[in-house]
Parts: structure tokens; sequence; C-alpha cells
């Protein structure tokens, strides 16, 4: 229960990250965040009744330096959607494609890779889309710096208090 995910919203309601009970809990006890969502239950002490949080606020303005995203396999894997970018399979079984092979002079950057479903990666094979006959659903590029904090898709499923503040593209 105190290992219970909590969405934390900075003051302009944008998703900054994900707490534990625990930690939420502490911040709104400080004074330092208000509780926009009840979660399921509540926490008892010795003196008190606390309701476990869902949802909470920053009170204070958070300025967060907007800085380049890193590239990871899950950045790759949410700005595609968890599909598989030649055959439109969903899937979280994805494997990372370089466009243009690496061993073509291809860089590992936003722009040269792609989710690619096993077979497809197999399929293409170290070649680009057009040696292979293969099409790209759309040319991968480096996501908007506008989404601070990227919500794991584990988190998506579960939480129905978090959908409202969640601008997903």
């Amino acid at each position: 229960m105190l290992n219970n995910p909590v969405l934390v919203l900075s003051q302009s309601y944008e998703a900054i990250n994900i707490c534990h009970v625990r930690r939420a809990i502490v911040l709104l006890l400080r004074g330092k965040a208000e509780m926009l969502e009840n979660g399921l239950g509540y926490i008892h002490s010795a003196n008190d009744i606390f309701p476990i949080p869902s949802v909470i606020k920053i009170a204070h303005m958070v300025k967060r330096p907007r800085h380049e995203k890193k590239l990871t396999r899950f950045g790759v894997f949410h700005r595609d959607r968890y599909t598989c970018q030649y055959c439109s399979k969903i899937s979280h079984q994805l494997t990372i494609d370089h466009v243009l092979p690496r061993n073509q002079g291809g860089e590992h950057c936003w722009e040269n890779v792609a989710s690619a479903c096993v077979s497809c990666n197999r399929r293409k094979a170290g070649r680009t889309p057009r040696q292979a006959n293969m099409k790209l659903i759309r040319q991968p590029n480096q996501p908007h710096n506008n989404l601070l904090f990227y919500i794991p898709r584990n988190y998506l499923e579960n939480p129905g208090e978090w959908q409202k503040y969640l601008f997903l593209d």
C-alpha cells in the first residue's frame, strides 16, 4: 500500500514525476503538495487517519530545465506508440531498428531509429528499407520537448484517476 504509485503534478498541472504513497504523504504533511485525487483506502497512525493520495500537485513552482531528450529504447517505443513502424503491429516485444544501418554509415540518433517487431527487423536484416522492399509507416524524428516526463506504459493502464491529468499524444 505504501509503495503504490502516485502521480505528481506541477503547479501548471503537468505530470513531472511518479512517487510512492509514503513520499506523497510526507510532501502533504510538510505542506509542499496538495492532494487532488484520493486513492483507495486510508493509512492509520496512532493519532490520525490519512487518505491514500493518487494524484498530488506541488504547492510551489518547480522550474525544470528543458533539455534535449536522451535517446533510450523506452523513449523510442513511446514515441512510436509501441507499434512496429513497418507492419503496424502493436506489441511489447519490439526491437530498435536503424533505418540506415550503422554498417552503411547510419547514426544512432532519433531521426534514424524506429521500433520494429522481431520478424520485421530480421526481414530487413541490415539493409535500408528500400533494399529490403519495406516501407516505413512514419519517418522517425526527435520527440517534442513539450512533454517533460514520460508515464511508463504499465502505469497508464492502472489508475483511472490519472487519465484526466495526462495529455497523451
